[in-house]
């Protein structure tokens, strides 16, 4: 996994143990943005030896110790219990969870062994060498590699999701929003902060430990940036 680390700007209310919102910079809006591209199979493995007590939980160990018997021949409990995400981790230069790509893997795609320029039956592409072909049946083992488009702007060379240009706003409950000065200074209101004194800024640290347990909060609170930097988590 990716041992890269950045670092975000919070503004606590000390009064209540509260993260109002996180001022983030590209690489942890792209993370937040890269989590939702997770497969449900992917997260569960991530976080199953993390005490969640969700049923999906269950499920994931369940499936583990099923015997591949009860599996149809042209699948495999692999590619449920650790999904291939679509995007490539190298796209998301922080803290890649999902290790099903390993860096700089070339992507392998199959096709079928009957396919040719005069047939339009057989052409059909696989991620992997166990499917069977629509058209005729046959095992598509045909093996393919995927070459990816090269960088021809500044803009397509700037990897993510989000352009580096600005600062983020993150809310406590993973909101994104850009940072502006008229957000700052309305959010004491919104927050019904009286005292401004209550408020203080600390600088936090946000590698892969981190990344996990914001995963784990989101599944289980509003609070996250609280829960995750303060220890405090609200039902």
């Amino acid at each position: 996994m990716e041992t890269s680390k950045t670092t975000l700007k919070l503004l606590i209310n000390k009064t209540e143990r509260k993260v109002l919102f996180a001022e983030a910079d590209k690489d942890f809006v792209d993370f937040l943005f890269y989590v939702l591209s997770l497969p449900v199979g992917t997260i569960i493995n991530l976080l199953k030896n993390k005490n969640t007590g969700w049923c999906l939980g269950d499920l994931y160990r369940s499936i583990e110790s099923l015997s591949e018997t009860y599996m149809q021949s042209n699948e495999s409990k692999n590619s449920v219990l650790n999904p291939k995400s679509p995007l490539c981790p190298n796209e998301i230069p922080l803290l890649s969870l999902d290790n099903s790509h390993e860096p700089n893997a070339v992507l392998k795609f199959f096709s079928c062994p009957n396919s040719n320029h005069y047939s339009s039956s057989h052409l059909y592409v696989a991620d992997a060498p166990s499917r069977s072909c629509p058209g005729c049946d046959a095992t598509m083992n045909h093996e393919l590699t995927f070459v990816p488009p090269e960088c021809t702007t500044a803009a397509d060379a700037e990897r993510g999701f989000v352009k580096g240009v600005v600062t983020y706003m993150v809310m406590d409950n993973l909101e994104v929003t850009p940072m502006s000065t008229i957000s700052c200074i309305t959010l004491p209101i919104k927050f019904k902060v009286m005292d401004l004194s209550a408020l203080e800024e600390q600088v936090v640290d946000f590698g892969i430990d981190e990344g996990l347990k914001l995963l784990k909060a989101s599944m289980e609170c509003k609070n996250v940036l609280t829960s995750v930097f303060l220890g405090n988590m609200e039902d």
